[in-house]
């Protein structure tokens, strides 16, 4: 069977169901949905449709040779020692571990960094497929319990339990239907501040709408329904909490936020005080984010005015502000408060720099790193020694050890990998965009790759949410690229990597930039000599999905397969389900006239045209996924096999169990990836 070869696929009912929406000029707008009833996951029609998808792609994914390859060899990558960064509460440290191919990591406590640690929680004896993850994990102040989380099937429903450290035993505790939340101790390890919902109506657990979260306070030893309700909005169902005590223990800091919107407010009162919060952020007017304390002073990390982030030192009794960190020329991410100092991390063209400043925000020092990459940071306001990951495409995380002010970087672990990094290298380039915007993007390949457009490409974005694309390690791309492949990760607008700005260049009515953007990167890869469009690849999952969805409808011509995970497909009715409301702010909302129009223009679903030979696609969900519903996958899925004009197969992959992809088991991460390249070697005439 060749590359344009596809076995039929099943045949997907079409409906006549159509939906009215208002468009700008005050005109109805009809909308047909054919497929209305795979909204539905539970129907006895959905399921029946699932299992004939599934029976269909695994038919065609069975014969392909390079799957035992794959499945093979990402086993052996995957079989590394994984260390967590360490944290430290009460004298103990704590890190997430995994030896090799546990379904989960572990959870593991010590009396120093360098152990010897015993496993305190391992989640792999939760469940018997390795589907339940532990997902939070918080330590009392004196590091004797443990509130932690757990999440099922790849669903965002935590349940909050609680251990006692030295007796490695759960306690009677057990809160559910908590979503979206951490855990924040009271001083004396009582209790906890965690923010939950109520329980769903009968069936809707992984559809309906998620709001009126509100922020409760557990005391250890009392039953749920005991909890004291903090705060609450009845009168503004979208709004969230979550909770911090600060370091003295004097003050219950709360930032409110509204879906995925960066901007929120803030709000502050006495730790022992049961009276009205005092308003420091009344107005969602910018991101903020309180990162230390110091008596009545808060360090709050900040983009009001800087789109590319400040610090501020904000006395909460007189309103006083000062600036200690300017906004730079670097977006400033995150900043720890350390012993004397402030320890900033910051992005240039998407990978991270780090400096220590004094309390003042002079800077002291520069620390530098091993090379372009992405840096996960553990510290403590009292202690000197920091704690962090580094990891880059071609390098797992390793873990090192600082003493501050003055010390050097100290290696603690850096995992042994059966792939040699030697031949390859990471270059960094800038595409064009349409509007003439630069556009970085990372290419890894080896060192000898030829630039004749002959090296199959997987090209990879994101583009949406603030969220920045900084140089991460993949087992599963190592494969790829072994075999030949080429592997180019772009950081569009609408992400996180140059503040602000930058996201909001990609957001509502510009949301097309970021489909530019991607094309442009695509097409500078085929300007480059990298590849031509029947060798590119183009993959994204989540809003990614939505991305590589849009793209594939836009420009079918320019890619030779797509494989849009978990995506958002359907822009006219996302709002509807779990979550999913939380995104206006990005996307926008069909019942709202001016964006009907915007939205209809990119949607995936509704681009679709009957005729077109579109690019072989393999499209990936979960049926637990109540993050982004799996309706999206499965209607975008139903009528893509019906509009294709071409001989390219469109499959559904629809894995049970599993959710939008945090916590998802080892075992199904590979079986996964494995299906994902075996189908591209096909597609892009690689076997």
């Amino acid at each position: 069977m060749t590359s344009t070869q596809q076995r039929p696929v099943p045949v997907s009912h079409r409906g006549d169901h159509v939906d009215l929406y208002t468009n700008a000029r005050g005109e109805a707008v009809a909308v047909p949905d054919p497929y209305r009833w795979l909204e539905d996951p539970d129907s006895p029609d959905t399921r029946a449709w699932v299992a004939a998808q599934n029976e269909a792609t695994q038919a065609f994914l069975s014969d392909l040779p390079a799957r035992a390859h794959y499945q093979e060899r990402l086993t052996a990558l995957w079989d590394y020692a994984k260390t967590g960064v360490p944290w430290q509460r009460g004298g103990r440290y704590f890190r997430m571990y995994n030896p090799g191919l546990l379904n989960q990591p572990v959870l593991q406590v010590a009396p120093a960094a360098t152990g010897p640690w015993e496993v305190l929680l391992d989640p792999n004896a939760l469940s018997e497929d390795g589907t339940v993850a532990l997902v939070q994990a918080a330590v009392s102040r004196d590091g004797e319990v443990l509130a932690y989380a757990t999440q099922s099937g790849g669903s965002d429903w935590q349940t909050w339990r609680v251990r006692d450290v030295a007796l490695g035993q759960d306690l009677g505790d057990e809160l559910a239907w908590s979503k979206f939340s951490g855990a924040a101790w009271l001083p004396d390890g009582s209790g906890f501040f965690y923010s939950a919902y109520d329980a769903p109506a009968p069936g809707e657990a992984l559809t309906g709408a998620n709001r009126h979260q509100r922020l409760m306070l557990h005391r250890l030893g009392t039953p749920q329904a005991e909890d004291a309700l903090v705060l609450a909005r009845p009168d503004q169902p979208d709004w969230g909490f979550h909770a911090s005590v600060t370091e003295d223990a004097r003050s219950l800091v709360v930032h409110v936020w509204q879906g995925t919107d960066p901007r929120g407010l803030l709000w502050v009162r006495p730790l022992d005080s049961d009276g009205p919060f005092t308003e420091l952020v009344p107005e969602f007017r910018a991101a903020y984010r309180m990162v230390g304390s110091n008596g009545d002073t808060l360090f709050v990390q900040t983009d009001e005015d800087a789109p590319r982030g400040r610090l501020l030192a904000w006395n909460v009794v007189t309103g006083e502000r000062q600036e200690l960190i300017p906004e730079g020329p670097d977006k400033l991410e995150e900043v720890c408060v350390v012993p004397d100092g402030l320890l900033a991390l910051t992005l240039r063209d998407a990978s991270h720099r780090l400096t220590l400043h004094d309390r003042a925000g002079a800077q002291r020092r520069d620390i530098a790193l091993p090379a372009l990459g992405t840096v996960i940071l553990s510290t403590r306001p009292d202690s000197a020694e920091v704690f962090f990951g580094f990891a880059s495409f071609l390098s797992p995380n390793m873990l090192y050890r600082l003493e501050l002010p003055g010390g050097e970087l100290e290696l603690l672990a850096a995992p042994e990998l059966t792939f040699d990094p030697s031949p390859y290298e990471i270059t960094q380039a800038f595409a064009t965009g349409k509007d003439g915007t630069r556009v970085p993007l990372f290419i890894v390949a080896r060192r000898d790759a030829p630039r004749d457009g002959t090296n199959p490409v997987l090209l990879y974005g994101y583009g949406g949410f603030n969220i920045s694309l900084t140089p991460a390690f993949s087992p599963s791309r190592l494969a790829w690229l072994e075999r030949g492949g080429v592997y180019v990760q772009a950081n569009l607008r609408g992400g996180g990597e140059y503040g602000e700005e930058w996201h909001q260049a990609g957001t509502l009515g510009n949301k097309q930039n970021v489909f530019d953007d991607f094309i442009a990167c695509a097409e500078h890869l085929i300007a480059g000599g990298w590849t031509t469009p029947q060798r590119l690849a183009i993959q994204g999952g989540s809003n990614g999905g939505l991305l590589v969805g849009a793209c594939l409808t836009q420009r079918p011509d320019l890619f030779g397969a797509a494989v849009p995970q978990v995506g958002v497909l359907d822009m006219l009715r996302y709002h509807l389900f779990t979550i999913g409301w939380a995104w206006a702010s990005d996307y926008g909302r069909s019942d709202d006239p001016a964006m009907l129009e915007v939205l209809r223009a990119y949607s995936p679903l509704h681009n679709l045209t009957e005729g077109v030979a579109y690019p072989a696609t393999l499209i990936t969900t979960g049926d637990h996924d109540d993050r982004v519903v799996p309706a999206h996958s499965f209607k975008f899925g139903a009528e893509l096999q019906c509009a294709q004009g071409g001989n390219a197969p469109v499959l559904l992959r629809i894995q049970t169990r599993a959710g939008h992809g945090a916590g998802k088991p080892t075992a199904l991460v590979i079986e996964e990836a494995a299906d994902i390249y075996a189908f591209l070697e096909r597609a892009l005439g690689m076997a």
